[in-house]
């Protein structure tokens, strides 16, 4: 009888061996959307690549949970291991999560994808790349001061209708009604841009969406008072 228990012990402990090391094995990717945390940022320009992470989750049935220096949430995809990150640290201090996640799951900047708020894009529009500077955004500024340039990042549109000297009140402002029937087709889109991401890689990913971007009427740039 005791035999017999230390039979089914084993075998308990080997199938979680098994399962642990096909985890650590399975290839992992890091989906990181930016904002701030807090209820008076939500729906707000600013927090755009929460809003995307948020889509994803709610249609991956998923739910973040708040870790160290964010809310995490993990799902997988044929195979692969996708994390969604939002960081808490605000939005200058981003770096700080990204760098952290990274390197406690071990995963390779070219798995990184950063979500991000756009001014030199209209709203409803995206822009998938590879690389590339911080475009004055200050929570991929600090991203770049910790890691660098080098890992792919979607720029989602949220436009610059905004009179001089009223930036920081345009990207805290939240979205209309009317502004979300625009923008709510980009997020949708931005979901499916994550999983091409994950399945196929960033080039195969951009030849594709970047072709499909529609853009309204183009806007206005910053307007004098």
């Amino acid at each position: 009888m005791f035999g017999r228990w230390l039979g089914v012990l084993w075998n308990q402990l080997a199938a979680a061996r098994d399962e642990h090391r096909t985890t650590e094995q399975m290839d992992k990717y890091l989906i990181v959307g930016l904002g701030n945390p807090g209820n008076e940022y939500e729906g707000t320009r600013h927090n755009t690549g929460y809003m995307v992470l948020d889509a994803f989750a709610k249609a991956s049935n998923i739910c973040f949970e708040d870790k160290r220096y964010g809310f995490v949430a993990e799902t997988t995809l044929k195979g692969r291991k996708i994390i969604l990150l939002k960081p808490t640290t605000y939005m200058n201090l981003s770096g700080n999560a990204v760098r952290y996640w990274l390197q406690k799951e071990n995963i390779e900047q070219s798995r990184l994808l950063v979500i991000a708020d756009e001014l030199a894009l209209p709203l409803g529009t995206f822009r998938l790349k590879g690389s590339g500077s911080n475009g004055g955004h200050n929570g991929l500024g600090h991203i770049q001061q910790l890691i660098g340039q080098q890992y792919p990042r979607l720029r989602m549109g949220i436009g610059n209708e905004f009179l001089r000297g009223g930036q920081i009140d345009y990207v805290l402002g939240h979205y209309s009604e009317e502004e979300m029937k625009t923008l709510q087709p980009a997020i949708d889109t931005a979901v499916e841009v994550i999983k091409s991401f994950v399945l196929a890689g960033i080039d195969i990913t951009m030849n594709q969406f970047n072709k499909k971007k529609t853009a309204p009427k183009p806007q206005n740039t910053v307007h004098e008072a």
